[in-house]
């Protein structure tokens, strides 16, 4: 019956075209992934690396690791294999002991996240101390509520430890806020569900939570927390805010800055709105600490001289997308962003400001978030931050670009011939199998695809079979995607879709992953497989790949033997296929005429 099926839907015209789309890419699309050379560092001789910058980045020794987490480590070390739990902190690790108030701690417990996992264990001590942190850990380590606990205990506390010094300043006393900033809508909304999540002893959320993103305006009420897309934050601070008043107040109340999927954001088309902002809250922060100082004498007026300051800045702010290029060539000066042969208009306390720009009291935190961070060029995210941000402390997970142990990885070589019954074969096989140490009561499984095309396509591949699935994609609108996911999250079944579900996007119980056309970058195989085997977990990822990537795969398959990361010496998005090519080149080169 089987065959017979299979052999309808070969020479039916339209599924012969729909199979097509699923045949291999032409060479001029080759597939491609990117290896990590070996490291010293084994599988699991620790659970988590601190330091200024870790060793997946630089040569850099890390620093003195905190005791309470070191241990962690060697517990992680010791038992994780026995107890199967590579995700939590060790026994003697809570909320409490990192440091979080008993008020957060009862609404943590009440929202059933009662233990830190090991990488909020990492990260929020260093965020509680103010300084500025980049998480750079794998996919489902709990990296959101890593940031999202320390800084909401920080917003609630009466008192603020980093400003104790300054408490009687005027200045200080303005309201303080938390901008998260993320990459899409869907993100957004994410981080806003999770923040209100956490709900005080009447059943209210601990703070005030809103959006600015899709159709959502500027909140009426101030909030404590702000999430917003770089492009919504940036139109709403310019285009609606013709007297700058609510952006002069914007840069002043916010104190806290978290880059959520840093990685995306530092590059591509996000790259020269997330520099402009960057750049707009340092040189707010710098004036900000000019006013303070200023303040000791009584003839000042605050409030008339933050606003000419920041109105100074609005005619700079054209400047700031060509600012990257002038310090990679000048490191040294990463404070030095508004540089310009046009100083008619500058004043002299401003030229004066800048002389000394190095000198000044920072009261702006700055966190980066990502589950992969290259950092092998200057211009990759792990390079920009290392430059902007040299001073920064790094918590990096034990598996951040590496195999995790809980997840299981399935490799199908197909042809065109064959690809859609070895598709059909893996989704339906999900039905049939007990994952083990699986706790799910409904079964969900994800196949990727890379164009929106190729994701129609399956679909209707899928549905002809009689399998039900949901379709998730760019091209869809906010509203049916939103519709599609959450139908996803509470019904469970398949869900067919492009990257634009890949990315911090939190499914609970996703229990298989397919490839149905094999990732294009190291970067989109993490984010894909990531999204199952997450918060301590199983699952399993079936990777559908042809022969032209024969070589990538065993060069993933060796890398999971190695415990040996999935990154390095390539950046993002370049073609491990050309990598290849320019060793065969070499090799060939390398042999002598009789060899030849």
């Amino acid at each position: 019956m089987r065959g017979n099926m299979m052999h309808s839907l070969r020479h039916a015209p339209l599924l012969h075209h729909l199979r097509a789309k699923l045949c291999v890419p032409s060479s001029s699309s080759e597939l491609h992934l990117f290896l990590l050379p070996k490291r010293s560092l084994s599988p699991r001789s620790s659970a988590l690396r601190y330091g200024s910058v870790p060793k997946p980045f630089s040569g850099l020794r890390a620093r003195v690791r905190a005791r309470a987490f070191g241990t962690a480590a060697e517990t992680l070390e010791e038992g994780a294999e026995k107890n199967g739990s590579y995700f939590f902190a060790e026994e003697g690790v809570s909320w409490k002991s990192l440091g979080i108030s008993d008020r957060l701690c009862r609404a943590l417990s009440n929202a059933s996240l009662h233990k830190p996992s090991l990488v909020q264990a990492a990260c929020v001590p260093h965020v509680l101390t103010g300084n500025d942190v980049i998480i750079a850990a794998e996919t489902g380590s709990g990296k959101t509520h890593g940031y999202l606990v320390p800084l909401i205990d920080r917003l609630c506390s009466t008192s603020d430890p980093c400003e104790e010094a300054s408490a009687s300043n005027k200045l200080t006393e303005a309201h303080k806020m938390v901008l998260v900033l993320c990459p899409n809508v869907m993100l957004c909304e994410q981080v806003v569900h999770m923040a209100k999540s956490l709900l005080n002893d009447s059943g209210e959320p601990l703070l005030r939570v809103a959006a600015v993103c899709g159709r959502r305006g500027w909140p009426v009420a101030q909030p404590d927390i702000l999430v917003s897309t770089p492009a919504a934050l940036l139109n709403y601070l310019f285009e609606f805010d013709p007297e700058k008043k609510r952006r002069d107040k914007f840069l002043q109340d916010a104190r806290f800055v978290v880059f959520d999927e840093a990685d995306m954001l530092l590059c591509g088309s996000f790259q020269n709105q997330i520099i402009r902002l960057i750049h707009m809250l340092r040189f707010g922060e710098k004036q900000l600490s000019e006013m303070e100082d200023s303040s000791k004498d009584d003839s000042v007026d605050l409030t008339k001289e933050s606003h000419v300051e920041l109105g100074y800045e609005d005619n700079k702010v054209q400047q700031l997308a060509r600012d990257l290029e002038e310090e990679e060539a000048d490191v040294g000066d990463d404070l030095e962003f508004f540089k310009t042969e046009d100083t008619r208009h500058e004043t002299s306390s401003v030229r004066d400001w800048r002389r000394v720009r190095k000198v000044y009291r920072r009261s702006k935190q700055y966190i980066f978030v990502a589950a992969t961070l290259p950092a092998s060029g200057k211009k990759t995210a792990g390079g920009v931050l290392k430059r902007m941000f040299p001073d920064a402390t790094w918590v990096s997970g034990n598996y951040l670009h590496r195999h995790n142990p809980r997840l299981e990885q399935r490799w199908i070589e197909v042809t065109a011939d064959t690809q859609v019954d070895a598709l059909l074969d893996a989704v339906k096989c999900n039905y049939d199998i007990k994952l083990r140490d699986s706790d799910a009561g409904t079964s969900r499984t994800m196949v990727f695809t890379n164009t929106v095309d190729s994701a129609e396509s399956v679909a209707e591949i899928l549905q002809r079979v009689g399998i039900e699935c949901i379709l998730y994609h760019s091209e869809s609108s906010l509203e049916e995607r939103t519709k599609n996911l959450n139908l996803f999250r509470e019904n469970g079944g398949v869900l067919v879709c492009t990257d634009a579900a890949a990315r911090g996007l939190d499914i609970p119980n996703v229990s298989h992953v397919i490839q149905a056309e094999f990732a294009t970058s190291a970067v989109d195989f993490l984010h894909r497989v990531g999204r199952t085997a997450r918060a301590g977990q199983s699952g399993i990822v079936t990777s559908l790949y042809t022969e032209s990537n024969r070589d990538l795969v065993s060069a993933v398959q060796r890398a999971e033997r190695m415990g040996e990361p999935v990154e390095k010496a390539f950046s993002r998005k370049r073609s491990f296929r050309n990598k290849l090519k320019k060793k065969g080149r070499s090799e060939k080169c390398a042999l002598s005429p009789c060899d030849i």
